[in-house]
């Protein structure tokens, strides 16, 4: 491999010719061999989008000239559009401000900036520090783009993700409300409910979800540039702070709004420790329905088998037949990694001392692994399972005519006593709880078939 020599305020450095990066990313690259966890690519492009607002307002506020902010531009766009991909090398466990990376970022952009202004026959420097990262710290622009990057994505893969899923639930619902089943609390059976009923709080759980999470996404508008090192706006044109929020509004189609105090918006990752935990919550609600749908269709001879999934592949090695419901595992799996990524933000969030938390790269690596991971899973399950459920009619008949519980229907005939009586009785002499109700005398056939009508019991009902 061929090298050339970098140098910073440490000294020189070799870096492999063919690439944009300079010292300060190769000794991160050298002194960092820490796991195969990487900075994450949408980071790399926040990070582009961000420096490419910067330059331009830079440039507008006068504090960069035109050349050199112009020649960044076009080098953050190359960023964006995947040209300089294989210039972002560095781990996650780096320093916990992120400032290598920013720095990884400033070097590769100051490299491609000073190439094409040499293209353009301009011999111009371009220095990672005093042009690309005019106006910048990593201290505020880590937690810009963390904010950035976390709204934009739960916009654009979660939302979509969960749109199609609670559409999904809702037909299944509408499909299956006349569907009448046993209830079942404590895992023990229970009043009579439909399978569009309980499908529809499954649906419900997913757009609450997306109800919390569009409250939740608008503590991220408020944006920490502007404060550079500590808060106080040191080396930053008085405007800056103001206009940068309104370049990254422009370039993202998003609402941003400069933090009204930089020193709570470099020193606390509480928005982000707020808006992780509504992925979890999320998470936790995709956990009871993934869980849900394989208790139902568990068996399917031997287990509950009320409804029935896709057969998408064999499920064992050694068992001929064997159908498992790996979508919901999948699902599981990943709702568990979501809740160790919770504990992490949830610790790292805790970590700011002084003016800076410097645990931002795990942040940013377990927030967008988490909303991946959600919006992928969510798409899995409701493509190769949830799509597929269909009720098994005979099963859920069976299982409604087997249960004692039916009888809550009397108690406002005759009371919780003589229910439970009723009940018992035929519990014990293993018969109907008709034929116990009737050898109780507590009703007649026609009031017992008006009172213990299943489908009655699925919803208020009048009395008499």
């Amino acid at each position: 491999m061929e090298y050339r020599i970098e140098t910073d305020s440490l000294g020189e450095i070799k870096v492999p010719a063919d690439k944009l990066w300079g010292a300060q990313t190769q000794r991160s690259f050298e002194n960092f061999q820490i796991g195969t966890e990487k900075i994450p690519q949408e980071m790399v492009e926040v990070f582009a989008l961000l420096k490419r607002a910067s330059a331009a307002v830079n440039k507008n506020l006068e504090t960069l000239d035109s050349g050199r902010a112009d020649a960044i531009i076009e080098a953050c766009d190359e960023v964006l559009a995947g040209k300089l991909d294989g210039n972002f090398p560095l781990a996650v466990w780096q320093t916990g401000s992120g400032t290598q990376f920013n720095m990884n970022m400033n070097e590769v952009l100051a490299h491609r900036a000073a190439q094409i202004l040499a293209e353009q026959g301009k011999e111009i420097a371009v220095h990672p520090n005093d042009h690309v990262n005019c106006s910048q710290s990593s201290n505020d622009i880590f937690p810009t783009a963390l904010h950035v990057v976390g709204l934009t994505l739960i916009k654009k893969q979660l939302f979509p993700a969960l749109d199609d899923l609670a559409a999904t639930l809702e037909k299944k619902s509408k499909d299956f409300m006349d569907v009448v089943k046993t209830g079942r609390t404590h895992l023990m059976d229970a009043t009579p409910l439909t399978l569009g009923q309980e499908i529809s709080g499954w649906a419900r759980m997913i757009r609450r979800n997306q109800e919390m999470l569009t409250a939740g996404i608008n503590f991220l508008r408020d944006l920490a540039m502007g404060g550079t090192a500590v808060g106080t706006g040191i080396n930053t044109h008085p405007l800056f702070a103001v206009k940068i929020a309104e370049e990254i509004s422009k370039l993202t189609n998003e609402h941003f709004q400069t933090a009204p105090n930089k020193f709570q918006a470099l020193s606390s990752r509480d928005e982000i420790a707020a808006v992780h935990g509504l992925l979890k919550a999320l998470a936790a609600d995709l956990m009871k329905i993934a869980n849900d749908v394989r208790w139902l269709a568990s068996g399917p001879r031997c287990g509950l088998g009320e409804i029935t999934i896709p057969a998408n592949e064999p499920g064992s090695s050694i068992m001929p037949s064997k159908v498992n419901p790996t979508q919901a595992e999948a699902l599981t799996m990943v709702v568990t990694q979501v809740f160790g990524n919770d504990t992490t933000v949830s610790f790292a969030a805790s970590q700011g001392n002084f003016q800076l938390n410097v645990f931002m790269p795990v942040m940013a690596y377990n927030l967008i692994q988490s909303i991946r991971l959600l919006s992928d899973s969510m798409n899995s399950f409701n493509h190769n399972c949830l799509v597929g459920i269909e009720p098994n009619r005979e099963k859920i008949e069976f299982n409604l005519s087997q249960s004692l519980i039916l009888v809550t229907g009397l108690v406002p005939l005759i009371g919780y006593d003589k229910a439970a009586e009723i009940a018992h009785r035929a519990e014990k002499e293993g018969i109907t709880l008709k034929e116990a109700a009737l050898a109780t005398g507590y009703v007649d056939a026609a009031i017992y078939n008006h009172y213990m009508d299943p489908a009655r019991l699925t919803k208020p009902q009048s009395q008499g």
